[in-house]
Order: structure tokens, then C-alpha cells, then sequence
């Protein structure tokens, strides 16, 4: 009985019986496993390290010699790209560019003293900032000023914690929807679209029943947190559907790592995308968890103010997805092919 070539080489390239994996490929393992862990600590780390005041936007009123004088020490102070200062005519309109999203903050300055006005909701570690200039105006120029938190956080999630935590367990449910529909409703785009649909508004709605009804992280109005919640989740379910269609499992996984890995701790969630390094904070405006978390805080807490940018995105990422699902092409007939070999 004569042996394949196919059987031949097989057994030459096999390993010998009772033989484990060569020193070699052990070393490559462990040189690999290493340098992907540090790859997740530096994606997670490296934003928080490097967080600083860069182009913090805040609006200034008060008499042009005081404020020039002021302008030139916070320079001194905290540098000179640190904040950008807008002079506006007074505290209507000061408080206008704050309720508006425009600014972080607005000084204000008169001959009697002078206050400083924050939003706490926009973001706790620049409103902490803030009130630490406060604190260091000279009493020649009016200080130190009293701080006023003119949209304040909810007063059990003072530390505005709530939301960084969420930003991880939402990406969760939109890879799991999308993956979900994409693995186990093959070839039936319309159920596809439904299941992650579906998935994205029950978790919108529960997801904001926590935050807001348990945790008492979030304001506003209840449906319109779940709808921005909702549309976070579509927006990755429906890309990773997509993706799957175009690239298969290596397409999917390779967008919750990016996800993972850039979108969280690029989505200013734990500060604002001024404190992040110069670029990446824009940057991570682009990601579905970036624009999810400015899109929440503007609903939540302004009115909806500052929200067009993170509305764009989110569609944008929906819309881009179910492109994908609907005209790329697909890769199942492919696998079924190999199947049957």
C-alpha cells in the first residue's frame, strides 16, 4: 500500500510523538503576548499621563486693561496654549457661550469683584481647573473669585464618574448586537438590521434607566438619553455587521479593538478632548465612543447644545455600516464553499 504525497509530507512535518512546542516559538509567544499587553497599556494609559489645559475654550469680560493683564499670567501660569480666551461684552453673554457649549468657562470681571462661571456637566476636570484659577486671581484684579457651577453635575455623581464608566459595557453591546446578527442571521439582511435595531433601543433604554434613574449620573429628559444612547450602540453593531460581510470574523474583531484600544480612551469621557494630546482628542471625536459621550453630555445636560458634530458622526458610522451590509461584497458563499470541499 503505496502513501500520498499529502500523507508523506504530513507526517515529516508533524512533530514527533509526546514532542511539545520549540523553544523558538515559546519565546515568540511570550515576546508577543508582551507587546500586545503594552500596546493596551499605553492605548489606556498614555491619554490620562499626557492630559493637560490645551486650547481650553473660555470666555473673559471686564475691563480690556484687567483681563490683558490676566491673559498674560494664566500664560505665565499654565502656558500659553493652555486656554484660549474670548472676550465677550458681558455676563449675559458670558453665561450665554457656557450654557451653549461654546466655552468651558467664562471670567468676569468688575470694578466690585468678579466671579468665575463653570459647567461642571461639561467636564469635572476642566470645571476643577478652572476653579483653580479662580482661586489664584490677585486681589488687584478682583480675586480671589467666587465660582459659580452654572450646569452643575447631579449632585450623587458630583465626580461625574457615571459616564467613563459607561463608555466600555456600551461598546460591549454594540459589538455583541452586531456580531450577534452577523454570525447567527446570515443572508438575511433585513432580520440582520432588525436584531441590531432592536438590541440597540432596548439597551438605550435600560442603559439610561441605570445611569440616570440608579446611578443619577445623567439629566434631561429620559427618552431623548436613551435615543443618544441608542444610536451609540447602532452605530458600532451596525459597522461590525458590516465589517463581518466585508472582511469576515477578523473584520469584526479588528473594529472592537479599535474601539477599544483608541475609541475609549480617545472619547475625552474621563476629561475633555482639549486635555488630551494635541490631534487625538479631535481624532477620537470621529469614534462612535467619542461622539457618543459629547452627544450625551449636550442632551443631558444643555439642552442638546454643542450636539450637531456628535449627531453627524454617530449617522455617519450607521450610515457607513449599512453600506456595508447592503452592497459589499460578501464573504459567506466564500466560507459555504469551503464547507462543502
Amino acid at each position: 500500500m503505496s502513501t500520498s504525497p499529502t500523507t508523506r509530507e504530513r507526517t515529516t512535518s508533524d512533530e514527533p510523538d509526546g514532542a511539545g512546542p520549540s523553544p523558538s516559538r515559546i519565546v515568540l509567544v511570550i515576546l508577543g503576548l508582551s507587546a500586545a499587553l503594552s500596546v493596551v497599556l499605553v492605548a489606556f494609559a498614555w491619554p490620562n499621563v499626557a492630559s493637560e489645559p490645551r486650547q481650553i475654550p473660555v470666555v473673559v469680560s471686564g475691563p480690556a486693561e484687567v483681563t490683558e493683564t490676566l491673559e498674560a499670567r494664566m500664560e505665565e501660569a499654565l502656558g500659553e496654549d493652555a486656554v484660549d480666551l474670548t472676550e465677550v461684552a458681558d455676563l449675559r453673554e458670558a453665561e450665554a457661550a457656557v450654557l451653549e457649549r461654546e466655552a468651558y468657562g467664562a471670567l468676569v470681571l468688575g470694578p466690585e469683584g468678579g466671579e468665575m462661571v463653570i459647567a461642571s456637566a461639561a467636564s469635572p476636570v476642566v470645571a476643577q481647573g478652572l476653579q483653580q484659577i479662580a482661586a489664584a486671581v490677585p486681589p488687584e484684579m478682583g480675586g480671589p473669585l467666587a465660582v459659580r457651577d452654572l450646569v452643575a453635575l447631579p449632585e450623587r455623581d458630583a465626580r461625574g464618574v457615571g459616564l467613563p464608566s459607561a463608555v466600555l459595557p456600551l461598546l460591549l453591546a454594540g459589538y455583541a448586537s452586531g456580531v450577534v446578527a452577523a454570525l447567527h442571521l446570515r443572508g438575511r439582511v433585513a432580520v440582520q438590521l432588525a436584531a441590531i435595531a432592536g438590541v440597540a433601543a432596548i439597551s438605550g433604554l435600560s442603559f439610561a434607566g441605570i445611569m440616570q434613574g440608579w446611578f443619577e449620573s445623567l439629566g434631561g429628559n429620559y427618552w431623548a438619553n436613551s435615543g443618544v444612547l441608542a444610536l451609540g450602540i447602532a452605530a458600532v453593531g451596525v459597522t461590525v455587521a458590516g465589517l463581518y460581510r466585508l472582511w469576515g470574523l477578523k473584520g469584526s474583531i479588528g473594529m472592537v479593538v479599535a474601539m477599544v484600544l483608541l475609541g475609549n480612551p480617545l472619547s475625552g469621557a474621563m476629561s475633555a478632548p482639549e486635555m488630551l494630546p494635541a490631534g487625538w482628542g479631535a481624532f477620537g471625536q470621529l469614534l462612535p465612543p467619542g461622539a457618543l459621550v459629547s452627544a450625551l453630555r449636550s442632551v443631558a445636560f444643555f439642552d442638546g447644545a454643542g450636539s450637531v458634530q456628535p449627531w453627524i458622526v454617530l449617522s455617519a458610522w450607521v450610515a457607513a455600516g449599512l453600506l456595508l451590509i447592503l452592497f459589499a461584497p460578501s464573504r459567506e458563499p466564500e466560507a459555504s464553499s469551503r464547507q462543502q470541499m
